[in-house]
């Protein structure tokens, strides 16, 4: 797929981090960026920044979600492009006790399906929205109607103690990209996954830096956390090779997690 400014795209949790360095590197190429995230001052500002459009959205709502690709569509056409940034963390082990009175605790399960609910259905229910509208429009020279670029973690792999519904959530991420990208291949749609590693986005930001030193020491190569900017050429590279497609792909600098 050849990017310029006939190019419309989406980028849920585009506000910062991950999304936003996409975000970046799309309206660098002059496609036109509809950035979704619940942080309305950092949103609106990106999107004065790209000459994009934000849409303030909690993903995990269905109505929400279709009024956010209404204004997106009303402003930018028609995407070719959606990149799946949005999601959360939260960690507890599936069952634990408490250190001083030994009580037996279960993992909440309205913490996991909360997890769940953002990570992985709010990533499905992107792509069902985006494919619809994707399928209405005319393929390209090469074929493509459009691609989608969905976030993973190394977790789904390397899922470490306390993270169970992070590492469900991510896991069901990989295990939906290549069916996905099989159900739209008719269409020229498609749908790629990447499974970032330790990066330096605002989450991570706030560690202190002794933290930070010990992660960027458990890097095989190279021995730092990962840039935004990085992610963002990698997705910007699963939009433009027609023939990457059902692919996903670590992006960690050789790193396996360990159990904690």
């Amino acid at each position: 797929m050849k990017l310029d400014s006939s190019i419309a795209a989406v980028v849920t949790g585009g506000a910062s981090g991950l999304g936003a360095a996409t975000a970046r590197r799309l309206a660098a190429d002059g496609v036109r960026v509809a950035i979704f995230d619940l942080n309305a001052e950092a949103g609106e500002a990106l999107a004065k920044e790209i000459g994009g459009t934000f849409c303030q959205v909690n993903v995990a709502d269905d109505a929400q979600v279709t009024a956010a690709f209404e204004k997106a569509r009303a402003a930018h056409g028609q995407e070719r492009i959606l990149i799946n940034c949005a999601g959360v963390g939260g960690g507890a082990k599936t069952v634990s006790r408490d250190r001083e009175t030994r009580e037996i605790k279960e993992y909440p399960l309205e913490n996991f399906e909360r997890i769940l609910q953002i990570n992985l259905v709010a990533t499905f229910r992107c792509i069902t929205r985006s494919a619809a509208g994707m399928l209405t429009l005319e393929p390209l020279e090469d074929g493509d109607r459009g691609a989608i670029v969905n976030t993973a973690s190394v977790a789904a792999e390397d899922g470490q103690i306390g993270q169970v519904a992070y590492t469900a959530s991510k896991a069901g991420i990989v295990g939906l990209t290549l069916t996905v990208a099989r159900d739209l291949s008719s269409e020229g749609i498609r749908c790629n996954t990447i499974l970032p590693g330790i990066f330096d986005t605002p989450l991570l930001g706030r560690a202190p830096e002794h933290v930070k030193a010990a992660l960027s020491a458990s890097v095989p190569f190279p021995k730092r956390l990962g840039r935004p900017e990085e992610y963002a050429e990698l997705a910007h590279e699963m939009v433009t090779n027609n023939y990457l497609n059902g692919e996903d792909i670590r992006l960690d600098g050789a790193i396996r997690m360990q159990p904690r």
